[in-house]
């Protein structure tokens, strides 16, 4: 009788959570009211099972509880039962899959006027391109990615020269107009989120998996990674920003293109050397290019990795109990040897990086810059 009483109480406690919960989906900022829709059809279906198995379930124990004298009959089969659970399972599971399957063929169903944003993910951040004036893509291969060119495009492809690089984890969208999303890893699976657009999608590494959302309303909107991609996964953060279509082409015409990307890089290369305020600013742009700002910050918050901020000329605690000092002969190991120079306290997450002599002085001046 207990566990009867408990199993009703269980039951209205929960539909009353629901109903009266503070928690609810924020309102939808894109085109996808449809999976709300699904989601909110989801709940009514597995809620009605929930309360009707546990309220059969609670007179079963009652109806059929211990009594002095009563025995119990064994039936090892019953053809008719057997019939009724099949039906009203395969109707609960058609109803449940079918909506979701119809608003994932919309989802992946891309308009022919919608434009086209790449994604890229890696650990831990978020880059986007977007197409130039030709309004195509230029093609990217795992084996053009360096130091300068992250994201991996061929030089050789005209397509991509004046396609528009994004190396911050903030996307800029004009409101109301429909975008495709590619989506594409570097290393391992990511899945990229905005819950306000209830849209993601998974990025699988070595394929491009895409879907399309039309913005519907102006704000700033957070970029989450659903997919637990490592130690980093909780700082792999961005946001999108929508809005009117003449902000968003200012902003798109302010930012570099793949060719623009590649001059500097050439530059150096040509005359050999740099000045000191210019190694500096070599450094702080690979260290935003490469990634390194998601794990080690530049104003001391703490991060995966430590602080740069008076980073150069401190003693650091290493993972086996030794003290070093940082200085130039520490930070380029660090950098190349990431693993050989682990401080305690810290994981050993660092990628490994392929960095030019010119590319290590400049990070290096850079770091020992933010200890002035």
């Amino acid at each position: 009788m207990a566990i009867a009483i408990t199993l009703i109480f269980i039951v209205i406690a929960s539909v009353l959570f629901h109903f009266l919960s503070p928690w609810w989906l924020t309102p939808a900022a894109s085109n996808w009211g449809e999976i709300d829709t699904a989601l909110n059809l989801t709940l009514i279906i597995t809620g009605a099972f929930f309360v009707i198995l546990n309220l059969i379930l609670a007179w079963l124990i009652f109806r059929f509880r211990h009594k002095p004298g009563r025995t119990s009959r064994f039936q090892p089969d019953s053809k008719k039962l057997e019939a009724w659970l099949i039906g009203i399972t395969s109707v609960g599971i058609i109803a449940l899959l079918a909506p979701g399957l119809l608003v994932y063929g919309q989802f992946v169903n891309v308009p022919d006027d919608a434009r086209i944003v790449e994604v890229v993910g890696e650990q831990w951040r978020w880059r986007f391109r977007f197409p130039g004036d030709d309004q195509q893509l230029g093609k990217s291969d795992a084996r053009f990615v360096s130091a300068t060119n992250p994201l991996g495009l061929d030089p050789d492809d005209p397509a991509g020269a004046d396609d528009r690089i994004i190396l911050t984890p903030e996307l800029h969208l004009p409101l109301y107009a429909p975008h495709k999303m590619l989506l594409r890893s570097k290393d391992v699976l990511h899945d990229f989120n905005v819950p306000q657009f209830r849209a993601k999608m998974d990025l699988v590494p070595g394929t491009v998996s895409h879907f399309w959302l039309r913005p519907t309303e102006r704000g700033q909107f957070d970029i989450l990674c659903a997919e637990l991609c490592g130690v980093g996964h909780f700082n792999m953060r961005g946001r999108v920003i929508v809005e009117d279509e003449a902000e968003f082409g200012r902003w798109l015409a302010a930012q570099p293109t793949f060719a623009q990307t590649q001059q500097p890089a050439e530059s150096a290369t040509a005359t050999g050397t740099l000045s000191a305020e210019d190694l500096i600013a070599m450094g702080k742009k690979l260290s935003e290019v490469n990634g390194c700002i998601a794990c080690h910050s530049h104003d001391g918050k703490p991060g995966i990795g430590p602080t740069w901020l008076k980073l150069y000329g401190k003693t650091e605690t290493m993972s086996d109990d030794t003290r070093q000092q940082v200085d130039e002969t520490y930070l380029r190991r660090a950098i190349l040897e990431a693993s050989a120079e682990l401080v305690k306290g810290y994981p050993a997450v660092m990628p490994v990086y392929t960095f030019n002599d010119q590319e290590i002085e400049a990070l290096i001046a850079y770091i020992r810059s933010l200890a002035q």
